[in-house]
């Protein structure tokens, strides 16, 4: 099992992870982030919330400065550690995403809704946000959340008029997300890691976290996996062989985030 004298990275989902389903808070994690900090280990946030939104909450939590991976991976930020720049995966910027998802809509008659399509209030009256981080919600660069309005047939069909766009969809706890292909979690991982590496050793050890299936390719890309009992209805499928390195959690959310660390990190 990893130490904390370790040379960890700690790579986390947030809503449902390391933030509560339904409160966004953190506090049974406090303990362990304060545990992380103290041992100067990177915690990296990996989720589907936007840069605006994880900027903020990269200092309540008190991690400014860590790389993090926004959109479901449409973009990378470097933070201070190291040389890695700010980079937005390969794929379209979020107006000509948006502009193809309209041409969609019109040629086929598909019935969904995108936060591009909506006010902040009602992007607030769908996630339980605040006005205010409704609004940093609202600020994408390379990915859309939609909610699909019509037939289950006319859904497949759609994953199909995507792939002919060059998109695709990835699933998470609350909404479907629509994103370049190859530009999701697990490749964005991917690159950062071979972009850095700690001071005292050629590579990071991973423990990933989270809680839905847009979560599995960062969790097939980290060391240790911890699959945090969610509320999503697909439950997380990982094809990864090492069982012994991949732990479910019996709580929700930042309980289960602690919960996953106490299993796999001794403390010195």
């Amino acid at each position: 099992m990893p130490r904390l004298s370790d040379p960890l990275m700690i790579v986390t989902d947030l809503d449902g992870s390391l933030l509560d389903h339904h409160t966004y808070s953190w506090e049974p994690a406090q303990a362990w982030l304060d545990r992380l900090i103290g041992a100067e280990i990177p915690v990296v946030i990996c989720s589907s919330k936007t840069a605006a939104e994880i900027a903020p909450l990269q200092r309540a939590l008190g991690i400014t400065g860590m790389p993090f991976i926004s959109e479901n991976g449409a973009i990378v930020d470097g933070g201070s550690m190291g040389s890695v720049p700010p980079v937005a995966q390969q794929g379209l910027e979020y107006a000509a995403l948006c502009d193809r998802l309209d041409q969609l809509r019109s040629r086929y008659n598909a019935k969904f809704i995108g936060f591009a399509d909506v006010t902040q209030k009602e992007v607030a009256d769908w996630t339980g946000l605040s006005p205010h981080d409704a609004l940093l919600a609202k600020q994408r660069q390379g990915s859309e959340s939609i909610i699909w309005r019509d037939t289950p047939e006319k859904f497949t069909l759609f994953q199909l008029w995507l792939a002919d766009e060059g998109l695709e969809l990835v699933q998470g706890g609350r909404f479907w997300h629509v994103m370049s292909q190859g530009s999701g979690k697990g490749a964005a991982l991917a690159w950062l890691l071979e972009h850095l590496s700690p001071p005292s050793s050629s590579r990071y050890l991973t423990v990933g976290l989270g809680d839905g299936p847009n979560d599995a390719p960062m969790l097939e890309n980290t060391d240790y996996a911890v699959i945090i009992k969610g509320y999503s209805k697909t439950p997380v499928r990982l094809l990864r062989r090492d069982s012994e390195n991949i732990f479910h959690s019996t709580h929700f959310g930042p309980q289960g985030w602690s919960e996953g660390l106490t299993h796999f990190i001794t403390r010195d």
